[in-house]
């Protein structure tokens, strides 16, 4: 080993030991049959994403989505990574999830669809991420305390 004297040349030593680091690449990830698969989460639901290059439809668990979501805030939510990504009407996704209730299955659907449009297509992982989209929302509800009503909340006190 030699000997160290400066800062100079301990920076060109751990230099010279280090491999550069480099970000890393993200490349098209496929099935067999073309289809990227993305898995996505959010509260209790999971939800299983497949996309391939249609004409935009978008089934879930075997049925339109906007007769699975009827509410318009949930169809908006499923379509927000779509719609930031400028990918109208270009694939088509299949879906299926389980668990929770339908907002949850809903934000699980857009995570799934960010995910598996950025394993079909790269370069829009930018976009997607800046949106928020890639993030699993991890908030869940907290469990019931013992000698609470609820979580946080207390039975109603009494003075007398």
């Amino acid at each position: 080993m030699a000997e160290i004297n400066s800062l100079q040349e301990l920076g060109a030593a751990t230099a010279a030991q280090a491999p550069e680091q480099q970000a890393p690449v993200h490349v098209q990830k496929l099935d067999a049959q073309g289809r990227a698969y993305a898995t996505g989460k959010r509260k209790n639901a999971i939800a299983r994403v497949w996309v391939k290059p249609g004409s935009g439809k978008i089934t879930v668990n075997g049925k339109e989505f906007a007769t699975y979501f009827a509410r318009p805030v949930l169809q908006m939510i499923l379509q927000q990574p779509i719609v930031a990504a400028s990918r109208n009407g270009q694939y088509d996704i299949v879906a299926t999830v389980v668990g929770g209730g339908l907002s949850g299955q809903a934000g699980a659907v857009r995570h799934g669809i960010s995910k598996a449009l950025t394993h079909y297509e790269p370069e829009l992982r930018g976009v997607l991420k800046k949106g928020g989209f890639l993030t699993r929302d991890s908030r869940v509800v907290e469990r019931k305390k013992y000698g609470k009503a609820k979580a946080r909340r207390s039975f109603q006190f009494s003075k007398r």
